[in-house]
């Protein structure tokens, strides 16, 4: 009976030893992620759909990647580029975890999707067939009108140049194009 109650406790310290960190990782990560809800939203949704883009439930490896490029200058933003400077890399991957791990925000549907614009075939081979993004492209289906056109100018006058094949893909585009693709995507 001893022995067992040693091992009990003995076992519960062990384990204790081993979640209290955990827990404590959880929490950190929890606390560092607060302040993007101002901008990204608590529920996912974010404050200015037309300048911001939704990150819950996107591609993990694309967040990744867009933070690691604004701490290290590749991506420029006023309001990125000075958060993500002091983040660690370890600190950049659970963030990147965290907010793949949400799901992403639900949304009322158009009736009837428009039919698919031309040259929206080239999109399908990075970011899927269904444009809910994977490695390594982010999903584009449901985000807003004004931000794809954004992006998509952005690339094509190579203001953003982070992604080597974007700029060639959105320059071989005509406005009118860019702007159809960017209509039929934001209705997905």
């Amino acid at each position: 009976m001893f022995t067992r109650v040693i091992s009990f406790v003995i076992g519960m310290g062990i384990g204790l030893v081993v979640v209290i960190p955990l827990v404590n990782a959880a929490e950190d990560i929890e606390a560092k992620v607060q302040s993007c809800a101002t901008c990204h939203g608590d529920k996912g949704v974010p404050a200015d759909p037309k300048t911001i883009p939704v990150i819950w439930g996107q591609e993990q490896g694309y967040l990744m990647k867009q933070l690691r490029d604004f701490r290290n200058g590749e991506r420029a933003s006023a309001i990125m580029s000075p958060i993500a400077k002091d983040l660690a890399e370890g600190d950049l991957r659970k963030i990147a975890g965290h907010f793949a791990s949400k799901t992403w925000p639900t949304r009322r549907a158009s009736a009837k999707p428009p039919a698919p614009p031309k040259g929206i075939a080239q999109c399908q081979s990075c970011h899927q067939p269904d444009f809910q993004g994977g490695m390594p492209a982010p999903r584009l289906a449901g985000l807003s009108y004004e931000y794809l056109v954004a992006t998509m100018r952005a690339f094509a006058g190579k203001e953003r140049s982070n992604n080597l094949d974007m700029p060639m893909f959105m320059q071989m585009l005509t406005e009118r194009e860019r702007n159809a693709i960017a209509r039929y995507l934001s209705a997905l």
